[in-house]
């Protein structure tokens, strides 16, 4: 398994590096200082599984590299460790299609076990953030006379069902397109249709809408190609 590292501070690697030897024992760490370092990196090794991105590069705006890896790369999961944890940061990250967003200033148990959860097929999101969340979902449901401990998506047809489990596990419009088989506006109309029905306004607070409640939804066998 092999694991790129893009941030510019070598120390920073370095404490990733003798981390990520922990993950597992056929973990290869790989490394990159700058954003076009990483393009060549990855270029080089198209067999990299897991790229754990800074967002403060010196050559170029971090969510403009992490919107071009996961364009470039879809099959590559993205992870941003970032020393800036702000919940807007977090929301816009996720959007972008990064699996997970993990503070640097996390303990490094924390840190493994985000990772454990992404390799996994999950959606790391911070504490707070869902905590948050939370609060706003409970409310919104109590207005709307649903009980917040409610297993059912209210309205959501199989189809939508299928786009949610897509989208909780990351993937853009362009792959939910390529796995179900739809036109992208479809896919676009789906998603629309889900977050109205969440009330939620976007791709990340859906996520977090069925993290928070348990619902961990899973892509008919023949779906998932």
């Amino acid at each position: 398994m092999k694991i790129l590292v893009v941030d510019d501070h070598v120390l920073i690697r370095q404490a990733m590096h003798g981390m990520l030897k922990r993950l597992r024992r056929d973990v290869v760490v790989l490394e990159a200082p700058s954003s076009a370092k990483a393009m060549q990196v990855i270029a080089d090794h198209p067999d990299v599984s897991l790229i754990l991105l800074d967002l403060s590069l010196p050559d170029r705006d971090g969510f403009a590299v992490l919107a071009d890896l996961r364009d470039r790369f879809p099959a590559v999961a993205v992870v941003v460790v970032s020393a800036v944890h702000d919940p807007g940061n977090v929301r816009k990250a996720l959007d972008l299609g990064a699996l997970g967003y993990i503070p640097k200033s996390a303990q490094g148990d924390v840190i493994l076990n985000a990772l454990r959860l992404v390799m996994s097929g999950g959606i790391y999101v911070p504490p707070e953030i869902l905590t948050r969340s939370a609060s706003q979902s409970t409310l919104e449901k109590s207005r709307l006379g649903e009980a917040p401990d409610s297993s059912n998506y209210m309205g959501l047809t199989g189809r939508q069902l299928e786009v949610l489990g897509l989208m909780m596990q990351g993937k853009s419009n362009k792959t939910i397109c390529r796995i179900l088989d739809l036109a992208e506006p479809t896919v676009k109309n789906h998603v629309t249709a889900i977050l109205k029905t969440l009330n939620v306004s976007n791709r990340t607070e859906a996520v977090v809408a069925a993290t928070n409640h348990g619902w961990k939804l899973r892509v008919p066998a023949e779906a998932d190609r």
